[in-house]
Formats: C-alpha cells, structure tokens, sequence
C-alpha cells in the first residue's frame, strides 16, 4: 500500500470545488500537479504550491489521483477519453473520485479500473466551495477499506469529518440521498420565508428566528445571507446541477421501490426553475420563483449576516 509520506498527489478538476479542496490539500502540507480543462483556472495554484501538468497523461504517474468533476460522462472522459488518465502504458495506483455521479455510472468505472489494476475509492463531499475553502466540508467515502485507510490523512486536510460506509458504490447512494434532500430543504426553506414575509414578517428576521430554533441547521445559516439580500450571482450550486442531482434521487428511488413524494414535488419545481432559463445562478434563486409565483415582489435587505464561515 502506497506511504501517504511518500506518495505522489494529482488532481483533475479545478472547478468551484475542486479549487477549494485543491487549495486546502496543498494548504495541508501536500504536493500536487493539477490539470484543469481550461488551464488558467490551475495556474493561480502554482502560488499555493502546486505544480501544472500539461495533460491528463502527466498525472498518470501519480500514486493518487483526486477527481473533481460534473457528471458521470464527465468523469469517464477524463479517464478513458481521448488522452484520458488511464489510456497510456502508465497508470496511477489508485483513483479517488469526489464527483457526483451515478450508482451504475461509478459501478462501470470501478470495474474497468480494477480490470487495469487501478484502485478506485468513492469520496463524495457534503458542502458547497464556500464551505470546502473554510475547512468545513464532510466526505464520505465507499470502496475498499485499505484504500480509504490510505487517502484518509489527505481526506483531513480537506475536510472537518472524514467517513468510510461501506464497499463498493454505497457513497455514491449517500450522496444522492444527501442532495435530494438538498433540494428538498430548499424548496420548503423557500415556501416558508415567502409565507412569513407576504403575511408581514421581514424576510432576515423570520430566517434569523428559524437559524435560532430547532430548525436551524449550518445550511440554513449559511444561505440566510443570499435569501436576503437576494445576491443569487454569487453561485454555490446552479439549478441545473441540483436537477441533475434530484434525477439522480428519483431514479435511485425507483430502482430500490422507496416512495419520496416529497423529493418528487421538488423535482418539478427545480425542472420548472431550470425550464425558465435559470442558468450561471445560485439555485436559492427558487426563494424568487416561489415568490413569483405567490404574487410577492422580493427586494433586497441589504443586511450582513454572518453565516458562520466568515473569516475562516
């Protein structure tokens, strides 16, 4: 098994994530060459330490290599597409994916990496970038336990909790049921506020009221700033990503014969959302939808809120 002291780190995918978790990793004393479809997103990176490899081959020499993409497709191109990590003489010794992909999609990957005598541990992550770059994020992982034993101390450096479930795929099976209930939370945290403030209550002050209950919850907090002051530009999640992920949810549901009416109503309202055009925003943008839609004109409050992960 490979020295965690000794073992060489590449990462592919510098996007929102995996430019925070990058960043902790290397802030974390680590080395790593990193590898980005658009370059210049990995050249700010040299500052924190790392090293740019010209092509995904580059890092094929790599003890670990750290995934960090959109989608399952995503994640095959840039292992056994064209120029793909793996498609050379030379192979990493093991794949660590944080992607949220399929069940199917990663059962299909593991089997052609273990066919190549490439090890594959799935470490999907509950936080979005602004939690990763406080430290904050939880990461789950599934596959062998050797493996997961390895990659754990560079897990730490990313992470506030680090969790080994099981085998095979059953990471990926949390993390779908993570983000549909993502979605879920949203949808009725943005019924609720329209409820309260078109019978009259200010819009920070019912959120704060429910951050301050039982309710409240580090996804409340730290959405409470955006809810009221309205700044969906500043992007954590796209719409279109959290249907992705709900699609995920439902067909999951389906495939185990579990009912989820609740996370079936969201569904359409997050494929609503996406249908009117809702692109490069941050998905809380659903708290204008729901207003819209209730006859409730939203205006910005203007406040600072803290939401827990300032400063850090």
């Amino acid at each position: 098994m490979t020295n965690t002291a000794q073992a060489t780190i590449g990462w592919i995918g510098l996007g929102r994530m995996g430019e925070a978790m990058v960043k902790r990793l290397l802030k974390g004393g680590f080395a790593a060459s990193v590898w980005n479809r658009t370059a210049a997103k990995a050249t700010p990176l040299v500052e924190y330490g790392a090293t740019l490899a010209a092509s995904k081959l580059d890092l094929a020499g790599c003890d670990v290599v750290f995934t960090m993409v959109s989608t399952t497709d995503d994640l095959k191109e840039v292992l056994f597409g064209d120029g793909g990590l793996v498609t050379g003489a030379v192979k990493p010794k093991v794949v660590v994916d944080s992607s949220s992909i399929s069940q199917e999609g990663s059962a299909e990957i593991r089997a052609r990496l273990q066919a190549m005598g490439v090890g594959y541990l799935c470490t999907p992550v509950s936080g979005n970038a602004k939690v990763a770059k406080a430290g904050k994020l939880l990461m789950v992982s599934s596959g062998p336990r050797a493996l997961y034993d390895m990659a754990r101390p560079y897990l730490q450096a990313m992470a506030r909790k680090v969790m080994w479930v099981g085998e095979g795929e059953l990471a990926r099976v949390w993390k779908i049921a993570h983000n549909t209930m993502f979605g879920v939370v949203i949808q009725n945290l943005c019924e609720i506020t329209v409820l309260a403030e078109k019978a009259g209550i200010p819009r920070h002050v019912f959120l704060e009221s429910i951050n301050d209950s039982v309710l409240g919850s580090m996804y409340t907090r730290y959405k409470t700033p955006v809810l009221t002051n309205l700044t969906f530009e500043q992007v954590t999640f796209t719409p279109k990503l959290l249907l992705k992920d709900m699609d995920l949810g439902m067909a999951a549901a389906k495939s185990y014969g579990v009912t989820m009416p609740a996370a079936a109503a969201t569904r359409e309202s997050v494929s609503r959302m996406v249908g009117r055009g809702h692109d490069n925003v941050d998905f809380a943008i659903l708290l204008q939808e729901t207003a819209s839609d209730a006859g409730l004109t939203l205006v910005s409050e203007n406040k600072v809120i803290d939401d827990g992960l300032q400063g850090r």
